[in-house]
């Protein structure tokens, strides 16, 4: 009934996402990602990279929290309000919650961003600073300002030490005290993350998007656990779009060479409104038969119609694209289908199949005894479309 009362009313828009596939490494707010994701049509490989250490069983949090009690530092940095809310609501179940919050009462407490901001003044205490640009190169500018020699500085982890951050401020004498709040583990089950790394490899995810520096780094090092971390990284270099939240999250890859994507606000709306903009721009559309033709990842878009296609299916259109109007034999096809053999036979069974998945059969034309041609409109500038 749908579909006829489609048809009446013209073909649905095409979301922005529809026909792509993307990872997703987060553990926390991984659902609410892959919604966000999912309503824009994406189809949603979730492979938590990293688990959480639950704080009420975190010895290490409780050691930190009775050091700064017991040895009031000068300064606390909060850099995450979750991370912040979980720090007190842990002290409070240790029985330690008054006494924490005494201390931090006590000190020059600065927040990175209007959220951490939120959280302490929850908390009934009171910042001293935070900067506009919810930058922690602006809070280490500040500090280096002001001097932290012989001062002690307690910074509210989320994850892992800051990169360069720490460095700098002991480089200049502080004595700096990491919180590890929310510290991260390998996941138990390490299956999703070995099928999000095949399916890399197999370029049948195009992006992954990664939402902290630790699951970035746990994605490679499992990669370097099965032997295939160069594999992985070429595939990220050139045909996966990579995608984190902000600069921090993408050190771990661009130390190696992994151009990365970030949004201009770091949160995970403007990071999916990006994906949005970035992955239709990566297809291309070609004048075809007389139709506008559109290659996304599992599907096409054919005259603003997206087509599922069979994975065999794409590969064929993909040899084909890569040099629209020129003939590709059927053993260079057979080459590209996945687990084909040596029988040709297999190549005519998915391109029969991929015709009727496209919905218009002359848009790739047989030619007698050579081969398969996608049927490039004569009007189109075929070296703008040819070969790579």
């Amino acid at each position: 009934m749908r579909d006829q009362q489609q048809d009446q009313e013209g073909p649905a828009a095409v979301r922005p996402l529809e026909g792509f596939t993307v990872g997703v490494t987060a553990a926390r707010r991984a659902e609410e990602l892959g919604t966000l994701l999912e309503r824009r049509g994406a189809q949603v490989l979730h492979a938590p990279a990293l688990r959480i250490v639950p704080l009420p069983d975190d010895t290490e949090l409780l050691a930190k929290t009775q050091d700064l009690i017991a040895d009031a530092p000068d300064v606390v940095v909060a850099t995450t309000a979750i991370g912040f809310r979980g720090w007190v609501e842990a002290a409070e179940g240790w029985g330690l919650g008054e006494a924490l919050l005494e201390r931090l009462a006590g000190v020059e407490l600065l927040a990175r961003g209007p959220k951490v901001r939120g959280a302490i003044r929850a908390a009934g205490l009171n910042e001293k600073w935070s900067p506009a640009s919810e930058s922690m190169a602006e809070v280490l500018d500040r500090l280096l300002a002001e001097g932290v020699s012989g001062r002690r500085v307690a910074i509210q982890l989320h994850g892992e030490l800051l990169p360069g951050f720490v460095e700098a401020l002991r480089a200049d004498g502080a004595e700096v005290v990491g919180v590890p709040v929310y510290r991260w583990m390998p996941p138990e089950d390490i299956g999703p993350v070995d099928r999000l790394l095949d399916a890399v490899l197999a370029r049948g995810v195009d992006a992954v998007t990664f939402t902290s520096a630790p699951a970035a780094a746990s994605l490679l090092r499992r990669a370097g656990e099965r032997g295939i971390r160069e594999e992985a990284l070429a595939a990220l270099r050139q045909d996966v779009l990579a995608v984190c939240v902000g600069p921090v999250t993408a050190l771990p890859l661009q130390a190696q060479d992994v151009p990365t994507h970030q949004p201009e606000r770091f949160r995970l709306g403007p990071l999916v409104q990006l994906l949005c903009r970035e992955l239709p721009g990566r297809t291309r559309a070609l004048p075809v038969a007389g139709h506008r033709v559109e290659i996304r990842g599992h599907a096409v878009v054919v005259n603003g119609v997206l087509r599922p296609v069979p994975p065999a299916g794409m590969a064929l259109l993909r040899a084909l694209a890569r040099r629209p109007g020129w003939v590709v034999s059927r053993a260079d096809l057979l080459r590209a289908l996945p687990g084909a053999g040596r029988d040709e036979h297999a190549v005519e069974t998915a391109m029969a199949r991929l015709r009727v998945a496209l919905g218009a059969p002359k848009l790739i034309q047989t030619v007698v005894k050579r081969g398969y041609r996608l049927s490039l409109d004569p009007h189109a500038a075929t070296d703008k479309y040819g070969g790579e």
